[in-house]
């Protein structure tokens, strides 16, 4: 616990640190794969959608996920090809915050408004790698260990959901998980 908290504390005092973005990283497999996860910003919004779709439940397990893993894609796509977003920072920034408030209310969504409300916050996560490729020297294993990386983190949310549905307490953990990442979501806001 003591550990937890000494992350989110250096988190909070040295916000460079939860971003991923970084130009000037490198361009092989394992530096697409570590950018969602040592990407604060990245790690939350996947184990997220993990979550939700959990909670979900049926077939969401595993359609809410693709269609992020997907709809990233065409981002990626998009951000490689120069294509102008506004405020891709802000969105991501956004989907954490609001990944975590669904988290929180714990109302089972329709599916197909799930998959579209995780598919308009892949745009902004798939732009902002989009971006970087081009300027890395293994864009392809780059985009490899990415798209490794995001279904990893999508697959531990789904297992932190499977196991917090077949507790007793596990409603009530998961909405302070949500509450959470929403918390540190806001705080990506006003940065």
């Amino acid at each position: 616990m003591k550990k937890n908290l000494l992350l989110l504390f250096i988190g909070c005092c040295l916000p460079q640190f939860v971003w991923a973005h970084d130009l000037n990283a490198g361009g092989g497999f394992m530096s697409g794969f570590s950018h969602p996860v040592l990407g604060l910003d990245h790690l939350l919004a996947m184990i997220s959608v993990g979550i939700l779709s959990a909670q979900m439940g049926g077939r969401a397990i595993w359609s809410v996920p693709s269609v992020f893993v997907g709809v990233m894609l065409i981002g990626g796509v998009l951000g490689m090809q120069g294509f102008p977003l506004i405020s891709v920072e802000l969105g991501i920034a956004f989907s954490v915050f609001a990944l975590g408030l669904a988290l929180v209310a714990e109302k089972k969504a329709p599916p197909m408004l799930a998959m579209l409300f995780v598919g308009i916050f892949a745009i902004f996560h798939g732009h902002a790698h989009g971006t970087e490729m081009p300027y890395l020297a293994e864009p392809i294993l780059y985009a490899l260990g990415f798209f490794v990386g995001t279904a990893s983190l999508h697959i531990a949310g789904v297992l932190i959901g499977v196991f917090a549905n077949k507790t007793s307490f596990g409603e009530q953990l998961l909405r302070y998980i949500g509450a959470g990442i929403a918390g540190i979501g806001l705080y990506l806001l006003i940065l």
